[in-house]
Order: C-alpha cells, then sequence, then structure tokens
C-alpha cells in the first residue's frame, strides 16, 4: 500500500476538455469521493469535466508546490509527482486519448529521473524527460518538485501572493488547450519543451556573455594572433595582386554584423523564411545603388547581388540560359581570359566546370601584339555557332571592342556575355569602356576595382528589346528579354542556397562609395599608377605583354630575362611584395608576372610611390638573377639560396620602411 506522510500538500484542480460533460461529471463525482480520502493525510486530487478548456490550478492556502499535466493526442502518458525532500512517490494519473477515461495507478513504479540537478536558493524546478513516441510506446514525463523550507503555512501563503501566473496554449485533438501554471517573479521559465528551469536571469545572462560576447583575444587567442601578423603583413608589405584590394572600416564592420546570422533564401519580398524585413530592405537597397553606380535605369537592366563569387555568377548565367553540352565561347587562359568561361589544357584535360557541363572553344590573342585577334575570333564564332559569347578576362591590359563583339554575336546568334571583374570600377567611374552598351549581360565581382567585400554580381537586360539580337532563347516571345527570371532561378534555388546578408550590406555600403566622385578620383588615380609603372619598367628595358596598359594591370614577360616566374614570385614575396605569377600567350608554362595597382593606390600612392616600386621591382629581379646563377633554377635549389641573403634582407628592410608610411583602410597598427 502507497503511504502519505503527515503533511499539507497543495490542492490541484485538472480541468479537461471534452464534450461528455453530464457523463463526465456523473462519474468523476464518485470517483473523487475515492480518491479524496487520502487528502485527510496529505494531498487531495479533484478532477471536473467540462467543455472549452484544461486548466491545472493550484490551491493558494496549502503550499507552494506546482505541477503540470501533459496531454498527448492519440497517446497514454504516465505522469509521476514526486517529493525531492521526501522521496515519497503520489498516484500517478493515466489519461488515454482514445476513450477519455481517467484512472488512478498505484505503481510506484513509473518513476523517471530527469537527471538534473535542483537549484537550492530556487523553489520550484521542473524537470522535463521525454522522447519521441508511437501509439505502441508511451513517453513518460517527470515533474519534480522541491519543497521550500517555510516555518508555517502562513508564510507560504504570503510566498504565493508573490508569484505569477503564466499560460501556454496548445493544440490538442482540435482543440484548444490552456495550461495555467504559477512562477515565482524572480524565476524564468521556458517554453515546455526546454530541457530545464534552474537558473536566475542573472545567471543565463552570465552563461551567454561567457560564450557569445569574449573578444576573439580571449575567445580564440591562436587565431587571433594570426590575424595581427596578417594585418601587420599587409601593412608592412606592397600589394601589387590586381585581383586584391583593401575595403573601408565601414565594410568591415558590416561583414562582421548580426546579418550573418540570418538565413534568407529566395528573392527579396519572396524570402522561404520568415524574419526578413530588414534583410529584405537592405538587398533592394543594394540592388538600387548597383543600378545607380552604373547609371542603369532599372527599367531596362535588373540585377541579382547574391551570388558567392563571380565565378558563381558565370555560371548561373550557363545554367540559366543553356542546356548541358552547348556551345560557350570565351578568352583562352594563357591569353589573358578566366578558367570560368571554360579551359582545358593541351592534352584536352577539361579543368573548369564550364568545359565540364558544356562545349567550350576559346578565342586567343595575336602572339606578336597580345591583343585580341578580331578577326581569328569571327571566323571562329561563325563556324563553332556559340550561344554565348563571352568578352572579359582576368589578366588582359587594354580595352575590349564591345562594339565588334557586338557585330560578331549578332552575326553567330549568341548572347553577348561580359565578365568585368577586374574593370568593373573604372567602368563605374566612367575610366573604360562602357560593355552596358552592347552587353546582353554583365557579372563582375565586387571585390577588386569596386573596393567592396568578395562576391559576385549579374546585371541583366529586362523589359523590351531596342534592336534586333541574335539567337533568342525563350523561343517565345521575341520582343523581350527573358534573363530575370531564368537567371535568379539559378543563383537560388538551382546553384545557392541562402545568400550571405552580412556580404550584401557591405556591397551597399561599397557602392554607395562607388557614387561619389571621390571614387572616380580613385579610379583616376589607379589608371595613371598603372601607367607610370609600366613606363617606368619601359624605361629599364622591361618586356611588357602590349607594351603598356590600358586599365589598372600590366603583364611583365620575364622570359627576356632569363628569370623563372615562380623563383622570382618568391624573391619578391620574401620581402614582402605580393604579386602572382601569370601565363604569357607562347610560352609553354606561365613566364610572367601580372602587377596590380588597385590596392596600393587605396592606401595613398602615387605616380612618384610607383617609380620607386619600380626601383623595388628591378632589385628582385636582379637578386633572382643571381640566386638562379649560383644556386640553380630548381625551386628546392633556389629556396636554400635565399636563405639567409644578405641582399634579399636589405631590399626587405627598404620594403617595409617604404609601406610602412602609408596609412592602412579598415584597420589601426
Amino acid at each position: 500500500m502507497l503511504m502519505y506522510p503527515l503533511l499539507s500538500y497543495p490542492l490541484y484542480t485538472v480541468t479537461l476538455a471534452t464534450p461528455f460533460t453530464l457523463f463526465s461529471t456523473t462519474f468523476i463525482s464518485f470517483f473523487q469521493f475515492l480518491i479524496y480520502l487520502p487528502s485527510l493525510f496529505s494531498f487531495t486530487l479533484n478532477f471536473t469535466f467540462f467543455s472549452n478548456t484544461t486548466q491545472l490550478n493550484k490551491s493558494p492556502f496549502l503550499s507552494s508546490y506546482s505541477c503540470i499535466i501533459f496531454l498527448f493526442k492519440n497517446l497514454i502518458f504516465h505522469q509521476t509527482l514526486t517529493l525531492h525532500q521526501h522521496l515519497v512517490t503520489v498516484p500517478v494519473v493515466s489519461v488515454s486519448a482514445h476513450t477519455q477515461k481517467l484512472k488512478i495507478d498505484q505503481n510506484p513504479n513509473l518513476f523517471v529521473n530527469s537527471g538534473r540537478s535542483m537549484d537550492s536558493k530556487s523553489g520550484l524546478t521542473l524537470g522535463l524527460s521525454s522522447h519521441m513516441s508511437t501509439p505502441s510506446t508511451p513517453s513518460v514525463h517527470t515533474v519534480l518538485f522541491k519543497r521550500e523550507s517555510s516555518a508555517s503555512s502562513h508564510s507560504e501563503e504570503n510566498n504565493f501572493e508573490q508569484l505569477q501566473e503564466d499560460s501556454e496554449t496548445i493544440n490538442f485533438m482540435g482543440q484548444g488547450l490552456s495550461l495555467k501554471r504559477s512562477i515565482e517573479s524572480q524565476q524564468s521559465c521556458f517554453p515546455s519543451k526546454r530541457v530545464h528551469v534552474e537558473k536566475t536571469m542573472e545567471a543565463k545572462r552570465d552563461w551567454v556573455q561567457g560564450w557569445g560576447n569574449q573578444p576573439l583575444a580571449i575567445a580564440d587567442p591562436e587565431i587571433f594572433k594570426i590575424m595581427e601578423k596578417e594585418k601587420r603583413r599587409q601593412f608592412k608589405g606592397i600589394e601589387l595582386i590586381a585581383s586584391e584590394n583593401f575595403v573601408c572600416k565601414a565594410v568591415m564592420e558590416a561583414l562582421g554584423s548580426p546579418l550573418t546570422n540570418k538565413y534568407s533564401e529566395g528573392m527579396p519580398g519572396a524570402k522561404y523564411y520568415t524574419g526578413n524585413h530588414y534583410i529584405d530592405q537592405i538587398e533592394f537597397l543594394c540592388c538600387k545603388r548597383a543600378l545607380e553606380a552604373f547609371d542603369l535605369d532599372s527599367q531596362k537592366w535588373g540585377v541579382n547581388v547574391q551570388p558567392y563569387s563571380c565565378t558563381s555568377a558565370n555560371f548561373a548565367v550557363y545554367t540559366a540560359l543553356l542546356h548541358a553540352g552547348d556551345r560557350i565561347m570565351g578568352l583562352d587562359s594563357p591569353s589573358g581570359g578566366h578558367l570560368s568561361h571554360g579551359y582545358y589544357t593541351m592534352g584536352g584535360k577539361k579543368v573548369s566546370a564550364a568545359s565540364i557541363f558544356f562545349e567550350t572553344l576559346p578565342y586567343k590573342v595575336n602572339p606578336q601584339t597580345g591583343y585580341i585577334d578580331y578577326e581569328k575570333l569571327e571566323d571562329k564564332a561563325l563556324d563553332f555557332r556559340p550561344k554565348i559569347l563571352i568578352c572579359g578576362g582576368s589578366s588582359y591590359p587594354r580595352e575590349w571592342d564591345y562594339a565588334r563583339f557586338r557585330q560578331i554575336a549578332d552575326k553567330c546568334g549568341a548572347v553577348l556575355m561580359c565578365d568585368m571583374a577586374h574593370i568593373s570600377g573604372l567602368v563605374a567611374a566612367k575610366e573604360a569602356a562602357n560593355p552596358f552598351d552592347y552587353c546582353d549581360i554583365i557579372t563582375s565581382t565586387t571585390h577588386k576595382s569596386l573596393r567592396g567585400p568578395r562576391g559576385g554580381i549579374i546585371f541583366y537586360r529586362r523589359g523590351p528589346k531596342p534592336r534586333k539580337q541574335g539567337f533568342v532563347l525563350n523561343h517565345g516571345n521575341n520582343s523581350n528579354y527573358d534573363f530575370e527570371e531564368k537567371i535568379n532561378f539559378a543563383v537560388y534555388p538551382s546553384l545557392q542556397g541562402g545568400p550571405h546578408n552580412n556580404h550584401i550590406a557591405a556591397l551597399a555600403i561599397a557602392l554607395k562609395e562607388v557614387a561619389t566622385p571621390n571614387y572616380k578620383a580613385y579610379m583616376q588615380q589607379v589608371k595613371k599608377n598603372a601607367q607610370a609603372l609600366a613606363s617606368a619598367l619601359l624605361k629599364r628595358k622591361c618586356r611588357l605583354v602590349t607594351d603598356g596598359t590600358d586599365n589598372h594591370l600590366l603583364l611583365w614577360d620575364l622570359t627576356a630575362l632569363g628569370l623563372l616566374d615562380r623563383n622570382y614570385e618568391k624573391v619578391c614575396e620574401a620581402c614582402h611584395i605580393t604579386l602572382n605569377k601569370c601565363a604569357i600567350y607562347g610560352t609553354i608554362s606561365t613566364g610572367g608576372v601580372r602587377i596590380g595597382t588597385p590596392a596600393m593606390t587605396s592606401r595613398g600612392c602615387v605616380e612618384e610611390d610607383f617609380e620607386t616600386i619600380a626601383d623595388f621591382l628591378m632589385r628582385a629581379a636582379q637578386i633572382t638573377s643571381i640566386v638562379q646563377r649560383e644556386h640553380g633554377k630548381s625551386i628546392k635549389d633556389f629556396l636554400k639560396g635565399l636563405q639567409n641573403n644578405k641582399d634579399l634582407c636589405e631590399l626587405r628592410n627598404r620594403v617595409e620602411t617604404f609601406a610602412s608610411q602609408f596609412a592602412m583602410p579598415g584597420f589601426d597598427i
């Protein structure tokens, strides 16, 4: 027989929603009498059936304990009430959703310990142990109580008056189920599915602060130290990689903002997830600024700012407009094109996804001049009949003849696409020819000359076609462009998931700067610096591809000096000058280096500063030549020759002294 201690326990009233009011009242009246007998000693359960609501109320004059009975459809659950301090198990109430019967289960073994410790300072601790159930597998929930020590029932009455009432409504068998519970005013009550309520709000805040608000130096000193070294490297070095630049502090703040927390699949205004009201505002603003930066009419041009990179943007265009095996023509990679335009080796190995999934044929530059051979391009295009013809590249130092490309595209029936990843800043500042006058689709990175975060962007024509075009991909209404829906669908859901909202906000900030006179002056200086550097190298008898530049980069052919590009690159890196080796058309392997001016121009360098940089580059070439002659050209022997090299140390000190004069955008040293 189950014994009860001679203590006063609270009176609980359980009200269950059911239409069987009359029957329930009669049945429970007798049932209530049976279970009322133990209340002479300790405990009383009073069950009453009526319609509409189900409540669990606690009598205010007996104790400070609370209890919640959880109901689940189509299952029988056993609820165990346990007095923690007295280790007494009271009758278990079983509710069948099928029969809507109630019974008392005197089995004291139906006890499941939650396994959670109780807070000695809290008045009430609820432990919930549950598992997913099937109709044949009951779920057992345990409610643990800690009895407060009190001098008298009068003090318990006063304590109860300080309790607050909290209610929750859930759906049970198609009807509303209202759970009313009492909690102390200083306690926090999580939703019922949370594991435990055992800490004060202050303790919870401390826990969040402990892991969520630590600075990087404390949270991860190892990463912090490496990042500090990288900051110093950027500050004391000369950055000449044409595809790199420095962003402003506002862009950095956006990249490290809480926007990174939000997931937002879909286009603005039609996101899959909720809670994207402000995310949509940012993306709409970013799109608006993108069109304004290039002086585009929103009735004639649309834009997608979600691509993770320009390579992703390019492949989204292919996915939108082509079928597997369709044809693409782009500039050959050794001629200055990009891998994403389709590239395979001389042995026929397909390198880029564009070549794997589509049929690609490259056009090339004239090996004598370094300029694009438009005559051969046209002949190839008319024979190959590509569906997309791509202009634009990653290491082509001259202007693009977009009008000629338009003519060729119309003749062969191709969509004309421009990848302006490198020169988009020059285009926005009107320091380069404008591809928007001739091209159908234009892609770009956002971090090179645009000086924004790392990502991609797609511009596409929309609305009525202003002139006769070539091949029409939609095979339907030929009077309007149909790029918008196809490209947006290709970006999401075909190729990407949720966009990086912190990137989109940072891009919006950068595009706002692009539309200012200061940015135009910056791009003018980028171009002047590139021309000044080219002139300085030419005066020193260096061989440049096309003998100069029209944009922000130049190609230095090192084969004339007998230098291996990889060895020269290593020497420059050792003395804190960063540039990259690149292919020179006509050489079996990479034979030169690509040099760009946007990054150092962002730090304030002007023409005379690039005269000094030209001296550093020439000194690095001399060191490379000496080490190759004394130790050999193989990379293993060459690197040995760089160890403890006095000339290299002297040049590195000069470079660091020079670079440290200039301010660093985005952060302080």
